[in-house]
């Protein structure tokens, strides 16, 4: 137990074309885009709520140029407004009450004054609204033609530490304007989606003296416990059928890799260094990228489980840790300072395992716990800089990235 709370505060501390190019697109060559809204509620705070997420998501798309103005016009008006004339493309959506609390959407999109998309959105509660926003957002996305941002309507799950040795795991959306605390009490950490469906998740619970590791269903809220083991155990990885898990195990005081059979509850350990073997990440190519420290300080390498092999992936910087990988591709943290009395500046970077190219990502505070999106899109990461710990999106194929940041607590770790 003491030794994987010792590991819980190391990681922290320790630990198109090549995405790994920037492609900086020019803000004034992207089409522009105006919203106006058409809803008939009386509620005007949910209104202005809704009007902001979408104009959010909008953005976050990173297809179009954003206007910020709020404006109001019938839904049936044959015409955009003045101030709209020469935009490139005009949402409008209208919300209706429905019955039973329920709401309709209605959208449609506008270009030289003739209806370009149009589709009917329904709305059972104002408490889930930005996930009708958020596939709005996606389906404009499908409709212009870009690459899929499926990860929009995806949800997130992170712990969030409220206090000392007790935390909740929570589920939201990517913005964390939706939060939904689904354990609380004790001290839970590492979440990580069961499945593609994101109907299961497995965690870390350390309320007793062994950390125990545990799946919840949450279509029967059945929590099973998996494996006990002292010193340590997380599930840092899934395979893509969930069918099988990565573990991070100390059974004897040393921590190392370990392959657990969902079905056959069977594992078996795949490294046996004399040092610490955590955080393991499936690749595309059947090797299996992870964070060690046998070559003196922490790096990234990969495994090949039929051979027995290991190579050292990257060769940048002297402290690389918390990976995720996504077909071709590598993100990790690295430590990019070493001082003494000052806070350290932990920068995330983006390696191909082809080319061996690396591009840095982020340029201030402690960026950590990078995860690819499901289609490679994108990569959430947890951002604490000053006071603040914020959910932060990086839109790898544009150069983007953007920040949400958690009102109370801070985040431990996360996955979507």
């Amino acid at each position: 137990m003491k030794f994987l709370l010792a590991f819980l505060f190391s990681v922290v501390t320790l630990f198109a074309s090549d995405a790994t190019i920037e492609i900086v697109k020019k803000v004034d060559s992207l089409p522009s885009l105006a919203i106006e809204d058409s809803s008939t509620v009386d509620d005007g705070t949910f209104r202005m709520k809704f009007f902001k997420m979408l104009s959010s998501d909008l953005n976050v798309l990173s297809i179009f140029n954003v206007e910020k103005r709020y404006a109001t016009v019938s839904f049936d008006a044959s015409s955009v407004l003045v101030e709209n004339k020469d935009i490139n493309y005009v949402l409008r959506y209208k919300i209706e009450d429905a019955i039973g609390g329920k709401y309709n959407i209605y959208v449609k999109m506008i270009s030289k004054d003739e209806v370009v998309f149009s589709k009917k959105y329904e709305l059972n509660s104002q408490k889930i609204f930005m996930f009708s926003a958020h596939a709005i957002a996606y389906d404009i996305n499908e409709f212009m033609g870009e690459d899929s941002v499926e990860w929009i309507k995806r949800r997130v799950i992170f712990s969030k530490l409220v206090s000392a040795h007790n935390s909740q795991l929570v589920i939201s959306d990517y913005t964390l304007s939706y939060q939904h605390v689904i354990v609380s009490g004790g001290f839970n950490v590492f979440p990580k989606w069961a499945n593609k469906e994101q109907n299961a998740f497995y965690y870390t619970s350390l309320d007793g003296a062994t950390p125990v590791l545990k799946h919840l269903d949450l279509k029967s809220s059945k929590i099973t416990n998996i494996k006990a083991v002292d010193g340590m155990i997380i599930c840092s990885d899934v395979s893509e059928d969930g069918s099988k898990l990565l573990l991070s195990m100390a059974p004897t005081g040393q921590p190392d890799v370990y392959e657990y059979d969902v079905k056959s509850k069977k594992y078996k350990q795949l490294t046996s260094f004399g040092g610490i073997d955590v955080n393991a990440q499936y690749m595309s190519d059947g090797k299996i990228a992870f964070v060690s420290d046998r070559m003196g300080n922490p790096n990234i390498f990969s495994l090949n489980p039929k051979t027995g092999s290991v190579e050292q992936m990257v060769y940048y910087g002297k402290n690389n840790s918390t990976c995720s990988t996504h077909g071709n591709y590598l993100v990790y943290k690295s430590r990019e300072s070493s001082e003494l009395f000052d806070q350290n500046t932990f920068n995330l970077h983006l390696m191909s395992t082809k080319t061996d190219a690396i591009r840095r990502l982020t340029a201030v505070g402690v960026n950590e716990f990078p995860r690819f999106s499901i289609d490679g899109d994108a990569i959430i990461f947890i951002k604490n800089y000053q006071t603040q710990s914020s959910i932060g999106v990086i839109r790898v194929h544009h150069n983007k990235n953007f920040l949400f940041p958690l009102a109370k607590g801070k985040i431990q770790s996360l996955d979507w």
